[in-house]
Protein backbone atom coordinates (compact mmCIF):
# COMPACT_ATOMS: atom_id res chain seq x y z
CA UNK A 1 0.00 0.00 0.00
CA UNK A 2 0.87 3.40 -1.23
CA UNK A 3 2.68 5.59 2.36
CA UNK A 4 2.96 9.15 1.74
CA UNK A 5 4.98 9.98 4.65
CA UNK A 6 2.66 12.94 5.24
CA UNK A 7 4.12 15.22 8.29
CA UNK A 8 2.48 17.91 10.07
CA UNK A 9 4.29 20.86 12.50
CA UNK A 10 2.65 23.45 13.83
CA UNK A 11 3.67 27.16 13.20
CA UNK A 12 4.75 29.45 16.63
CA UNK A 13 1.39 30.00 18.30
CA UNK A 14 0.56 31.05 22.31
CA UNK A 15 -0.62 27.55 22.58
CA UNK A 16 2.15 25.20 21.15
CA UNK A 17 4.25 23.57 23.67
CA UNK A 18 8.29 23.58 23.86
CA UNK A 19 7.87 19.65 22.21
CA UNK A 20 6.03 21.36 19.35
CA UNK A 21 2.64 19.22 20.27
CA UNK A 22 -0.76 21.70 21.60
CA UNK A 23 -1.78 22.56 24.25
CA UNK A 24 -5.05 21.35 24.11
CA UNK A 25 -6.28 21.94 27.79
CA UNK A 26 -5.55 25.78 28.12
CA UNK A 27 -7.08 26.54 25.05
CA UNK A 28 -10.34 24.89 26.06
CA UNK A 29 -9.91 26.90 29.09
CA UNK A 30 -9.64 29.78 27.05
CA UNK A 31 -12.47 28.99 24.74
CA UNK A 32 -14.65 28.08 27.92
CA UNK A 33 -14.16 31.53 29.37
CA UNK A 34 -15.17 33.46 25.89
CA UNK A 35 -17.92 31.13 26.34
CA UNK A 36 -19.00 33.12 29.46
CA UNK A 37 -18.82 36.33 27.97
CA UNK A 38 -22.53 36.63 26.12
CA UNK A 39 -23.92 36.64 29.72
CA UNK A 40 -21.25 37.63 32.29
CA UNK A 41 -22.48 41.01 33.60
CA UNK A 42 -19.16 42.11 34.61
CA UNK A 43 -17.59 41.37 31.82
CA UNK A 44 -14.37 39.25 30.33
CA UNK A 45 -12.20 40.68 32.82
CA UNK A 46 -13.90 39.17 35.63
CA UNK A 47 -14.61 36.17 33.56
CA UNK A 48 -10.96 35.77 33.69
CA UNK A 49 -10.67 35.36 37.49
CA UNK A 50 -13.45 32.51 37.72
CA UNK A 51 -12.52 29.43 39.63
CA UNK A 52 -11.32 26.83 36.82
CA UNK A 53 -14.42 24.29 37.81
CA UNK A 54 -16.72 26.88 36.46
CA UNK A 55 -14.64 27.17 33.28
CA UNK A 56 -14.55 23.35 32.88
CA UNK A 57 -18.42 22.87 33.55
CA UNK A 58 -19.14 25.66 30.66
CA UNK A 59 -16.58 23.83 28.49
CA UNK A 60 -18.56 20.19 28.66
CA UNK A 61 -21.89 22.20 28.58
CA UNK A 62 -20.92 23.73 25.25
CA UNK A 63 -19.27 20.86 24.48
CA UNK A 64 -22.17 18.15 24.83
CA UNK A 65 -24.78 20.45 23.14
CA UNK A 66 -23.11 21.50 20.00
CA UNK A 67 -22.47 24.99 21.23
CA UNK A 68 -19.07 24.96 19.39
CA UNK A 69 -18.84 28.34 17.92
CA UNK A 70 -16.78 29.46 20.57
CA UNK A 71 -13.76 27.09 19.80
CA UNK A 72 -13.33 28.86 16.58
CA UNK A 73 -11.35 31.90 18.53
CA UNK A 74 -8.48 29.62 18.76
CA UNK A 75 -6.59 29.57 15.34
CA UNK A 76 -4.01 26.89 14.30
CA UNK A 77 -1.36 27.19 11.81
CA UNK A 78 0.19 23.94 10.09
CA UNK A 79 3.29 22.98 8.39
CA UNK A 80 1.76 20.50 6.30
CA UNK A 81 4.11 18.16 4.21
CA UNK A 82 4.05 15.88 1.87
CA UNK A 83 -0.05 16.03 1.63
CA UNK A 84 -1.27 14.32 -1.55
CA UNK A 85 -2.42 17.46 -3.73
CA UNK A 86 -6.22 16.01 -3.80
CA UNK A 87 -6.07 15.96 0.19
CA UNK A 88 -4.98 19.38 -0.24
CA UNK A 89 -7.75 20.17 -2.81
CA UNK A 90 -10.30 18.83 -0.14
CA UNK A 91 -9.16 21.26 2.49
CA UNK A 92 -8.81 23.71 0.76
CA UNK A 93 -12.83 23.69 -0.13
CA UNK A 94 -13.51 24.19 3.23
CA UNK A 95 -14.25 27.95 3.57
CA UNK A 96 -12.92 28.44 6.90
CA UNK A 97 -9.36 28.49 6.00
CA UNK A 98 -6.04 30.31 4.85
CA UNK A 99 -3.56 28.41 2.44
CA UNK A 100 -0.11 29.32 1.01
CA UNK A 101 0.51 26.12 -0.96
CA UNK A 102 3.86 25.27 -3.05
CA UNK A 103 3.22 26.11 -6.43
CA UNK A 104 3.38 23.41 -9.52
CA UNK A 105 4.14 26.48 -12.04
CA UNK A 106 6.81 27.54 -10.21
CA UNK A 107 8.27 23.67 -9.14
CA UNK A 108 9.75 21.34 -11.15
CA UNK A 109 8.26 17.86 -10.56
CA UNK A 110 11.15 15.87 -9.34
CA UNK A 111 10.91 12.22 -8.06
CA UNK A 112 13.09 11.75 -4.96
CA UNK A 113 13.50 8.33 -3.02
CA UNK A 114 10.15 6.44 -1.62
CA UNK A 115 8.26 9.23 -3.51
CA UNK A 116 4.64 8.14 -4.75
CA UNK A 117 5.23 9.62 -8.21
CA UNK A 118 6.73 6.65 -10.27
CA UNK A 119 9.42 6.43 -12.90
CA UNK A 120 6.69 6.72 -15.43
CA UNK A 121 5.00 9.82 -14.89
CA UNK A 122 8.58 11.59 -14.17
CA UNK A 123 9.87 10.38 -17.48
CA UNK A 124 6.86 11.60 -19.12
CA UNK A 125 6.99 14.59 -17.66
CA UNK A 126 9.96 15.54 -18.36
CA UNK A 127 9.67 14.68 -22.34
CA UNK A 128 6.50 17.31 -22.03
CA UNK A 129 8.70 19.82 -20.38
CA UNK A 130 11.05 19.47 -23.84
CA UNK A 131 7.75 19.02 -26.34
CA UNK A 132 6.08 22.67 -24.39
CA UNK A 133 9.36 24.45 -24.21
CA UNK A 134 9.66 24.14 -28.13
CA UNK A 135 6.02 25.04 -29.64
CA UNK A 136 6.00 27.64 -26.42
CA UNK A 137 8.99 28.92 -27.94
CA UNK A 138 8.12 28.84 -31.19
CA UNK A 139 5.15 30.49 -31.00
CA UNK A 140 5.25 33.22 -28.21
CA UNK A 141 9.27 33.53 -28.18
CA UNK A 142 9.37 36.76 -29.03
CA UNK A 143 6.32 37.09 -26.10
CA UNK A 144 7.71 35.77 -23.15
CA UNK A 145 11.60 35.35 -21.93
CA UNK A 146 13.39 31.82 -21.62
CA UNK A 147 12.34 31.84 -17.41
CA UNK A 148 8.47 32.36 -18.07
CA UNK A 149 8.20 29.92 -21.11
CA UNK A 150 9.92 27.44 -18.29
CA UNK A 151 7.29 27.98 -16.23
CA UNK A 152 4.36 28.15 -18.34
CA UNK A 153 5.87 24.27 -19.67
CA UNK A 154 5.88 23.15 -16.00
CA UNK A 155 2.77 23.90 -15.20
CA UNK A 156 1.12 21.79 -18.34
CA UNK A 157 3.41 19.34 -18.22
CA UNK A 158 2.05 18.98 -14.01
CA UNK A 159 -1.06 17.43 -16.02
CA UNK A 160 0.49 14.03 -16.55
CA UNK A 161 1.41 13.92 -12.99
CA UNK A 162 -1.05 12.48 -10.44
CA UNK A 163 -3.19 14.62 -8.43
CA UNK A 164 -1.81 12.11 -5.18
CA UNK A 165 1.09 13.65 -5.86
CA UNK A 166 2.47 15.38 -2.76
CA UNK A 167 2.93 19.04 -2.12
CA UNK A 168 3.57 21.58 1.25
CA UNK A 169 1.61 24.49 2.29
CA UNK A 170 0.68 26.06 5.47
CA UNK A 171 -2.63 25.72 6.05
CA UNK A 172 -4.61 28.05 9.53
CA UNK A 173 -8.00 27.35 10.51
CA UNK A 174 -9.77 27.22 14.05
CA UNK A 175 -9.52 24.40 16.74
CA UNK A 176 -13.00 23.86 16.36
CA UNK A 177 -12.84 23.07 12.27
CA UNK A 178 -9.79 21.00 11.93
CA UNK A 179 -11.93 18.85 14.70
CA UNK A 180 -14.84 18.76 12.16
CA UNK A 181 -12.67 17.77 9.03
CA UNK A 182 -10.76 15.22 11.15
CA UNK A 183 -14.56 13.34 12.16
CA UNK A 184 -15.53 13.93 8.14
CA UNK A 185 -11.86 12.34 7.24
CA UNK A 186 -13.14 9.25 9.81
CA UNK A 187 -16.22 8.88 8.44
CA UNK A 188 -15.21 8.72 4.89
CA UNK A 189 -12.46 5.79 5.90
CA UNK A 190 -15.49 4.05 7.67
CA UNK A 191 -17.43 4.71 4.40
CA UNK A 192 -15.02 3.99 1.42
CA UNK A 193 -14.68 1.89 -1.26
CA UNK A 194 -11.17 0.61 -0.58
CA UNK A 195 -11.59 -1.86 -4.11
CA UNK A 196 -11.65 1.53 -5.45
CA UNK A 197 -8.00 3.12 -6.18
CA UNK A 198 -8.91 6.63 -5.45
CA UNK A 199 -11.12 5.89 -2.39
CA UNK A 200 -8.34 3.71 -1.32
CA UNK A 201 -5.37 6.16 -1.84
CA UNK A 202 -7.36 8.96 -0.46
CA UNK A 203 -8.33 7.07 2.73
CA UNK A 204 -4.64 6.56 3.49
CA UNK A 205 -3.66 9.74 3.01
CA UNK A 206 -6.18 10.80 5.89
CA UNK A 207 -5.48 7.78 8.01
CA UNK A 208 -1.70 9.59 7.67
CA UNK A 209 -3.53 12.86 8.38
CA UNK A 210 -5.36 11.90 11.35
CA UNK A 211 -2.75 10.33 13.02
CA UNK A 212 -0.55 13.64 12.75
CA UNK A 213 -3.61 15.16 14.25
CA UNK A 214 -3.46 12.53 16.99
CA UNK A 215 0.13 13.02 17.67
CA UNK A 216 -0.29 16.83 17.99
CA UNK A 217 -2.80 17.12 20.66
CA UNK A 218 -5.37 18.58 18.14
CA UNK A 219 -7.38 16.14 18.66
CA UNK A 220 -10.83 16.22 20.98
CA UNK A 221 -14.11 13.41 20.60
CA UNK A 222 -16.49 15.80 21.81
CA UNK A 223 -15.92 18.35 19.01
CA UNK A 224 -16.00 15.53 16.48
CA UNK A 225 -19.50 14.25 17.30
CA UNK A 226 -20.84 15.47 13.72
CA UNK A 227 -24.59 15.35 15.00
CA UNK A 228 -25.68 17.09 11.64
CA UNK A 229 -23.77 14.31 9.90
CA UNK A 230 -21.96 16.55 7.94
CA UNK A 231 -19.33 15.75 5.16
CA UNK A 232 -16.70 16.89 2.64
CA UNK A 233 -18.45 19.76 0.54
CA UNK A 234 -15.79 18.63 -2.42
CA UNK A 235 -17.88 15.77 -3.71
CA UNK A 236 -20.88 15.56 -5.70
CA UNK A 237 -23.30 13.41 -6.92
CA UNK A 238 -25.02 13.15 -9.50
CA UNK A 239 -23.87 16.67 -11.10
CA UNK A 240 -25.50 16.24 -14.30
CA UNK A 241 -29.24 16.71 -12.80
CA UNK A 242 -28.48 19.48 -11.58
CA UNK A 243 -30.23 22.63 -13.71
CA UNK A 244 -28.25 25.16 -14.64
CA UNK A 245 -29.11 28.89 -14.06
CA UNK A 246 -28.15 32.12 -14.55
CA UNK A 247 -29.47 35.45 -12.34
CA UNK A 248 -28.85 37.14 -9.25
CA UNK A 249 -27.70 33.80 -8.29
CA UNK A 250 -26.03 31.37 -10.57
CA UNK A 251 -25.53 27.13 -11.04
CA UNK A 252 -23.67 25.57 -13.91
CA UNK A 253 -21.59 22.27 -14.93
CA UNK A 254 -18.69 21.96 -16.86
CA UNK A 255 -15.61 19.25 -17.67
CA UNK A 256 -12.64 20.40 -16.25
CA UNK A 257 -9.52 18.99 -14.87
CA UNK A 258 -8.39 18.54 -11.45
CA UNK A 259 -5.32 21.64 -12.25
CA UNK A 260 -8.71 23.55 -13.03
CA UNK A 261 -10.46 22.77 -10.13
CA UNK A 262 -8.07 23.14 -7.85
CA UNK A 263 -7.44 26.63 -8.88
CA UNK A 264 -11.28 27.77 -9.10
CA UNK A 265 -12.05 26.42 -5.54
CA UNK A 266 -9.86 29.67 -4.20
CA UNK A 267 -12.63 31.78 -4.68
CA UNK A 268 -14.20 31.16 -1.41
CA UNK A 269 -17.24 32.54 -2.01
CA UNK A 270 -18.36 30.06 -4.72
CA UNK A 271 -19.41 26.88 -4.08
CA UNK A 272 -17.62 24.20 -6.08
CA UNK A 273 -18.29 20.30 -6.24
CA UNK A 274 -16.76 17.30 -8.31
CA UNK A 275 -17.46 13.91 -9.43
CA UNK A 276 -15.66 11.09 -11.27
CA UNK A 277 -17.22 10.13 -14.62
CA UNK A 278 -16.85 6.64 -14.79
CA UNK A 279 -15.12 6.93 -18.63
CA UNK A 280 -11.69 8.90 -18.46
CA UNK A 281 -11.00 11.68 -20.67
CA UNK A 282 -8.28 14.00 -20.95
CA UNK A 283 -7.35 17.92 -20.78
CA UNK A 284 -5.64 18.76 -23.91
CA UNK A 285 -3.68 21.71 -23.89
CA UNK A 286 -4.87 24.28 -26.63
CA UNK A 287 -0.71 25.15 -27.36
CA UNK A 288 -0.53 21.26 -29.16
CA UNK A 289 -4.57 21.30 -30.16
CA UNK A 290 -4.11 21.81 -33.82
CA UNK A 291 -1.11 19.45 -34.32
CA UNK A 292 -2.69 16.19 -34.31
CA UNK A 293 0.56 14.05 -33.90
CA UNK A 294 1.24 15.99 -30.95
CA UNK A 295 -2.74 15.44 -29.66
CA UNK A 296 -2.74 11.74 -30.00
CA UNK A 297 0.98 11.44 -28.41
CA UNK A 298 -0.27 13.01 -25.37
CA UNK A 299 -3.50 11.16 -24.87
CA UNK A 300 -1.49 8.08 -25.21
CA UNK A 301 0.34 9.29 -22.78
CA UNK A 302 -2.27 10.13 -20.76
CA UNK A 303 -3.55 6.84 -21.00
CA UNK A 304 -0.49 5.54 -19.87
CA UNK A 305 -1.01 7.16 -16.35
CA UNK A 306 -4.94 6.95 -16.39
CA UNK A 307 -4.78 4.58 -13.44
CA UNK A 308 -2.97 6.84 -11.08
CA UNK A 309 -5.19 9.43 -12.02
CA UNK A 310 -2.82 12.07 -13.44
CA UNK A 311 -4.05 16.21 -12.52
CA UNK A 312 -5.17 16.52 -16.56
CA UNK A 313 -8.25 14.00 -15.96
CA UNK A 314 -11.14 15.91 -16.95
CA UNK A 315 -13.79 15.73 -13.52
CA UNK A 316 -17.65 16.98 -13.45
CA UNK A 317 -17.53 19.95 -11.72
CA UNK A 318 -20.30 22.16 -10.49
CA UNK A 319 -20.29 25.97 -10.00
CA UNK A 320 -22.22 28.11 -7.39
CA UNK A 321 -22.36 31.50 -6.33
CA UNK A 322 -24.00 34.84 -6.67
CA UNK A 323 -23.32 37.35 -9.76
CA UNK A 324 -21.10 39.63 -7.83
CA UNK A 325 -18.88 37.04 -6.37
CA UNK A 326 -18.77 35.54 -10.51
CA UNK A 327 -17.54 39.17 -11.45
CA UNK A 328 -15.33 38.90 -8.40
CA UNK A 329 -13.71 35.41 -10.04
CA UNK A 330 -13.83 37.48 -13.78
CA UNK A 331 -11.58 40.06 -11.73
CA UNK A 332 -9.22 37.54 -10.92
CA UNK A 333 -8.98 34.89 -13.80
CA UNK A 334 -9.84 36.81 -17.20
CA UNK A 335 -6.08 38.11 -17.29
CA UNK A 336 -2.80 36.83 -19.27
CA UNK A 337 -1.05 35.53 -15.49
CA UNK A 338 -4.08 33.04 -14.95
CA UNK A 339 -3.87 29.62 -15.42
CA UNK A 340 -5.05 29.74 -19.36
CA UNK A 341 -7.57 26.12 -18.74
CA UNK A 342 -9.21 28.53 -15.58
CA UNK A 343 -9.49 31.92 -17.92
CA UNK A 344 -11.17 29.89 -20.91
CA UNK A 345 -13.57 28.46 -18.82
CA UNK A 346 -14.42 31.32 -16.93
CA UNK A 347 -15.07 33.07 -19.79
CA UNK A 348 -17.44 30.95 -21.35
CA UNK A 349 -19.48 30.63 -17.85
CA UNK A 350 -19.33 34.65 -18.72
CA UNK A 351 -20.37 34.09 -22.32
CA UNK A 352 -23.46 31.79 -21.26
CA UNK A 353 -24.15 34.12 -17.84
CA UNK A 354 -24.71 37.27 -20.51
CA UNK A 355 -26.70 35.47 -23.25
CA UNK A 356 -28.77 34.28 -20.22
CA UNK A 357 -29.76 37.48 -18.73
CA UNK A 358 -30.23 39.23 -22.78
CA UNK A 359 -32.64 36.56 -23.19
CA UNK A 360 -34.81 36.82 -19.76
CA UNK A 361 -34.45 40.63 -20.23
CA UNK A 362 -32.86 40.73 -16.77
CA UNK A 363 -31.95 43.97 -15.16
CA UNK A 364 -28.38 42.60 -14.48
CA UNK A 365 -27.81 42.33 -18.58
CA UNK A 366 -26.68 45.56 -18.84
CA UNK A 367 -24.55 45.45 -16.22
CA UNK A 368 -22.61 42.44 -16.93
CA UNK A 369 -21.92 43.42 -21.02
CA UNK A 370 -19.27 46.02 -19.22
CA UNK A 371 -17.18 42.89 -18.32
CA UNK A 372 -17.31 41.11 -21.94
CA UNK A 373 -14.69 42.77 -24.16
CA UNK A 374 -11.39 41.13 -22.94
CA UNK A 375 -9.68 40.54 -19.81
CA UNK A 376 -9.93 42.30 -16.44
CA UNK A 377 -7.57 45.25 -17.91
CA UNK A 378 -10.16 46.21 -19.90
CA UNK A 379 -12.93 46.65 -17.32
CA UNK A 380 -14.10 49.59 -16.35
CA UNK A 381 -14.06 49.39 -12.54
CA UNK A 382 -10.49 46.83 -12.45
CA UNK A 383 -7.25 49.03 -12.65
CA UNK A 384 -4.15 47.14 -13.51
CA UNK A 385 -1.37 47.46 -11.23
CA UNK A 386 1.58 45.54 -13.98
CA UNK A 387 -0.01 46.07 -17.28
CA UNK A 388 1.19 42.61 -20.02
CA UNK A 389 0.84 44.67 -23.68
CA UNK A 390 0.54 41.10 -24.60
CA UNK A 391 -2.37 41.68 -27.09
CA UNK A 392 -3.59 37.88 -26.87
CA UNK A 393 -4.16 38.29 -23.45
CA UNK A 394 -6.15 41.07 -23.07
CA UNK A 395 -8.42 39.46 -25.62
CA UNK A 396 -8.21 36.05 -24.20
CA UNK A 397 -7.25 34.30 -27.26
CA UNK A 398 -3.83 33.33 -26.09
CA UNK A 399 -2.64 29.41 -26.36
CA UNK A 400 -0.55 29.15 -23.36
Amino acid sequence: MEKFDIKIGLLPNVFVKDDGTFNLEDALLLCGKIGGECYDKEGFEHILKEPQEKTEKRIERTLSSGHHSIYDHINISFNLQNVPKILAMILNNEKEYTTSEKSARYTPIVRGEGSIITPLEEELYNKWMDNFKTVIKERYGSVHNDSKITKLAQENARYLVTVFMPTQMIYTTSLRQINYIASWMQEYIENANLNDDFDRKLCQAMGEFLGELKSLNILDARLMRNEKHRSFSLFGKDLDKRVEYFGDVYQTTYMGSFAELAQAQRHRTIAYQMEIPEEKEFFVPPIIANDQVLVNDWLTDMNEVSSIFPQGTLIKINERGTYENFILKCKERLCSAAQLEIMEQTTKTLQNYKKALEMANHPLAEDIEKYSHGARCTFPDYECPNKCGFSEGVNLTRKI
